[in-house]
């Protein structure tokens, strides 16, 4: 199985810190092998001519001793002086045989070509391995049939130069790698910063925090962004309320004769034992319809009042646990609370609280085959609400649609008779999210459905 990375998948701050840290590991990585061969050129060839030329010296020294029928002992004595330091090298060679002063060598080592150069008459240089350590070898032609004179001088002293101007170019290139690594992922933020606050105030906008908007900046790139943002939300935002205050407006119109229908329909449903029998069903079915209706304009009218602004409400810190067992009490439910150890003090509006839980408990009783259990718990950062139900759970793909508004769907309609109005887990959503909480359903352990509301801690 191969694996490739895919550019495409990696960040784009992090595109930016590894292209601008390539650029600069090849910007750098060239500098420094125009460096290296400049530098070891000269070097070895500023160190090739001066030991020739102290070869040349040597040789004509040698020579002249030669000329001057002077003894083996005075030869041997000059050749030692003209080695100078241990690690030279001096071979010299006359009638088929070597004799050598300074550093051990194998004679039989030299490069034949270089010999021969010198037996030529021509003279040639040659870098070589001396027994494990760098040289160069020099070979100049004497006279005499066949006197070569060769030195070998030492080179490791340049090699230890060399190495080190290497090792040095090598962490320069790295160094400026990890620098421009660096570099590039700090212009990558800098640079992303407004598309970051972009994204962020996009998705309050989409989460329904109309309030978002982006800062004015001064950059003439940038600010005709921040003003064309702004106002698409102002625009957004002013539609909403409109939309809004319609609906609320539509919504109050419809409580005075919805009231007078019901009204009218009780009267009606008193006596419906004296009506005949299809009249009385069609009174029933009126009744339940009238009910339905009173519901669903009552949560249009809370949303509509939500959507435009006038559901700030009146904060306050309480406890959740002593909450929820007042509202049920309200009700007159008997549905069993359990309080799991000591939950923190919330900061919420008492009265859209309860009605959270209110929709909560009549969607169990409606669709979930009644409320099993209800939970106040608290957990990292603030509390955790739980409403199970005995139902047959929510399918998963519906988990979040039937937060939606006029979320009816089939497999939502499967779970009673009444489908609801569509509005009260969509009033639960709203009032949550006005808390900063979260509200979503999760499977409940033995069957059913839980819905799971966590609500932020009051802050110190």
């Amino acid at each position: 199985m191969r694996f490739a990375l895919d550019p495409a998948r990696l960040p784009l701050r992090r595109r930016v810190g590894l292209s601008l840290a390539l650029v600069s590991t090849l910007i750098t990585g060239l500098l420094a092998a125009i460096t290296w061969n400049l530098a070891s050129g000269y070097l070895i060839d500023q160190r090739e001519q001066t030991a020739t030329r102290q070869v040349g010296v040597d040789a004509r020294l040698v020579e002249a001793a030669l000329g001057s029928s002077g003894t083996p002992d005075n030869l041997e004595g000059l050749l030692t002086g003209l080695a100078g330091s241990p690690a030279t090298t001096i071979a010299l060679r006359r009638e088929d045989s070597w004799t050598t002063a300074g550093r051990a060598f194998d004679v039989d080592r030299l490069p034949d070509r270089l010999l021969e150069l010198a037996r030529s008459g021509n003279g040639g240089r040659q870098r070589i391995d001396a027994a494990g350590m760098p040289a160069l070898a020099v070979a100049l032609p004497l006279r005499g049939p066949g006197a070569v004179y060769v030195e070998l001088v030492p080179l490791a002293e340049l090699d230890r130069t060399l190495r080190f101007l290497s090792a040095v170019l090598l962490i320069g290139v790295g160094a400026s790698a990890l620098l421009g690594l660096g570099l590039g992922y700090w212009v990558g933020r800098r640079a992303l910063r407004p598309l970051t606050e972009l994204t962020d105030a996009a998705s309050r906008v989409a989460g329904g925090d109309l309030r978002a908007r982006l800062p004015e900046v001064g950059d003439a790139d940038l600010a005709p962004l921040a003003v064309t943002f702004n106002r698409t939300t102002d625009s957004l935002a002013a539609r909403v309320r409109r939309d809004a205050r319609f609906a609320a407006d539509v919504s109050h119109e419809l409580r005075s004769p919805l009231t007078t229908l019901l009204n009218a329909v009780a009267v009606l449903d008193r006596r419906r034992h004296e009506l005949p029998e299809p009249a009385a069903q069609a009174v029933a079915l009126l009744v339940a319809d009238l009910h339905r209706f009173r519901r669903m304009v009552t949560d249009l009218l809370e949303i509509s009042r939500t959507d435009a602004g006038g559901g700030d409400g009146d904060f306050e810190v309480c406890d959740l646990a002593d909450l929820v067992r007042r509202s049920i009490a309200e009700r007159r439910d008997t549905v069993p609370v359990r309080v799991q150890g000591d939950p923190p003090r919330v900061l919420v509006d008492r009265r859209r609280l309860d009605r959270v839980l209110g929709n909560l408990l009549d969607n169990a009783d409606s669709h979930g085959g009644g409320t099993v259990l209800v939970t106040v718990a608290g957990r990292p950062g603030g509390v955790r609400l739980q409403v199970d139900d005995a139902g047959p759970g929510v399918p998963p793909e519906l988990r979040e649609e039937i937060f939606e508004r006029f979320a009816r769907g089939d497999a939502a309609g499967r779970r009673g008779d009444d489908g609801g109005s569509g509005l009260g887990l969509a009033l639960v959503a709203r009032h949550v999210r006005d808390h900063n909480g979260r509200v979503h359903i999760e499977e409940r352990p033995g069957g059913g459905a839980r819905v799971i509301v966590d609500i932020p801690e009051v802050e110190p």
